[in-house]
């Protein structure tokens, strides 16, 4: 039923980005020859539509090729968006030189840059909505990917905790096999045989998908899993025991026809990425420090009547690849008494001023790192930096603390935009740390820095 349900939804999403194209094509026409003072329009709009049956087709090839007719159960939504302004850009590349073969002059180009405008942002609010439709059909129990669990452990016992606490993800578990019947504790989750019981289970056909979940001494057992899978026409994916060893996008090199996993892939690490970042880092920064000087000056004056001391604080902080920089904020706290090289900031903490206070709560004290960003020290998205004192001690208490300087640290991060800031958990912090240095996009920067104008300035509590 669910595989029925699956082709009838990709046939359906074909015909809705079509329908975009064609309204997307239709709006651009109207807008550059009736709305914008563009002209006189020498071919008129018939043309346009008949450009549209050579590219619907050539947009249905593009989505099929970046996987936008693929189920998105398990995809991220910048992800797929990111992917629409891929296929968007190459679809406008592709109708510029259909249109230079075609020999056609008077296609205005003002109508194609149009076009790919729109049809990117109704194919993303398409996708919003039907994820948003599809998560509520979920969680009433539709549309549910029936999974069996082959092998018992902690990996797949975390596994089931995560899709059962989660229904809008579509799934539900029908059990799961072992050698013998283990203790699942207080979850709900039938034992249905052992290993060679699997045959017997997938011919009944209410199983959607296998989660091959093995320790190590079970391995010998995996061959004949897989075989059986493929030989019932069911799809299996593997869950390896060493899971938290793994990144949550993992790479795979090719040496010599053998398959070796990256365990941290750093896509910023590509050159190209990399000089994205850092370029639009440069400009961003230093738009900000002209457009917001009077800000700049009017904190300055502020801090200096508040209590007497320097304007600018500076402070030791541990960067990329572990080297020392100093890092720049506007002084929030008396001068006296002030050990903040090794005390850790809380809210209550007396050391602030009146206008040190005002400063924390909107995050203004922490618009000198701009400076920081444009010298090369820090990027204006990344994890948050920490004074060396405290690098030290977590790096022998929170796993995978010292990943998080493979990257230039931020001004605003992920973990930042979602809530653990100030005094709050360093290991769901670094968590959040390691989950945008190996998924980074450039979206996911821009992202993170409209949630931060959103809802990340207020400070609640005291980012260190």
């Amino acid at each position: 039923m669910l595989k029925e349900n699956q082709r009838i939804f990709n046939v359906t999403m074909v015909v809705l980005d079509a329908c975009i194209c064609l309204i997307s094509m239709v709006l651009a026409f109207v807008i550059r020859f009736n709305v914008l003072d563009g002209g006189h329009d020498r071919i008129g709009i018939v043309y346009y539509l008949r450009l549209m049956v050579l590219v619907i087709p050539f947009y249905f090839l593009l989505y099929q090729y970046f996987g936008l007719h693929d189920s998105f159960r398990s995809k991220a939504l910048v992800s797929e968006i990111g992917k629409i302004v891929q296929a968007n850009m190459v679809g406008s590349i592709f109708i510029f030189v259909l249109v230079f073969f075609l020999k056609e002059v008077n296609v205005s180009r003002m109508v194609v840059v149009l076009f790919a405008g729109m049809n990117t942002l109704f194919g993303s609010i398409e996708r919003v909505a039907i994820r948003k439709i599809l998560r509520r059909l979920r969680e009433k129990g539709y549309n549910l990917k029936q999974l069996l669990i082959v092998g018992w452990n902690q990996a797949s016992g975390e596994f089931y905790d995560k899709i059962m606490l989660n229904r809008s993800l579509g799934y539900d578990v029908c059990g799961y096999l072992s050698g013998q019947p283990e203790n699942v504790g207080k979850r709900n989750l039938p034992y249905r045989g052992t290993f060679q019981d699997l045959s017997n289970l997938l011919e009944n056909k209410e199983i959607d998908e296998v989660v091959i979940s093995l320790d190590y001494d079970e391995f010998p057992e995996l061959e004949e899993i897989i075989d059986t899978c493929e030989r019932e026409g069911v799809k299996s994916s593997l869950l390896p025991f060493y899971t938290k060893f793994l990144p949550t996008r993992p790479y795979i090199d090719v040496v010599e026809g053998m398959p070796l996993i990256n365990l941290r892939r750093v896509p910023l690490d590509n050159l190209v990425n990399g000089f994205l970042k850092r370029s639009f880092d440069i400009v961003a920064s230093l738009l900000g420090l002209v457009l917001l000087s009077p800000v700049f000056l009017g904190v300055a004056i502020g801090v200096k009547c508040s209590s007497p001391g320097p304007v600018i604080y500076r402070q030791t902080r541990i960067g990329r690849r572990k080297r020392e920089f100093t890092m720049y904020k506007f002084r929030s706290m008396s001068t006296e008494n002030n050990a903040d090289m090794t005390t850790w900031g809380t809210r209550n903490d007396g050391r602030r001023t009146g206008f040190g206070a005002f400063l924390r709560k909107y995050s203004l004290d922490e618009l000198p790192q701009l400076w920081n960003v444009l010298k090369g020290d820090m990027s204006l998205v990344g994890p948050r930096p920490e004074r060396p004192y405290f690098v030290e001690k977590f790096r022998e208490e929170i796993p995978l603390y010292m990943m998080k300087h493979l990257v230039r640290p931020g001004i605003t991060g992920w973990a930042q935009v979602n809530g653990w800031r100030g005094d709050t958990s360093i290991e769901e912090r670094i968590k959040c740390d390691i989950y945008y240095i190996e998924n980074w996009t450039f979206l996911l920067d821009i992202k993170i820095l409209f949630l931060t104008i959103f809802k990340g300035i207020v400070n609640k509590s005291e980012d260190l």
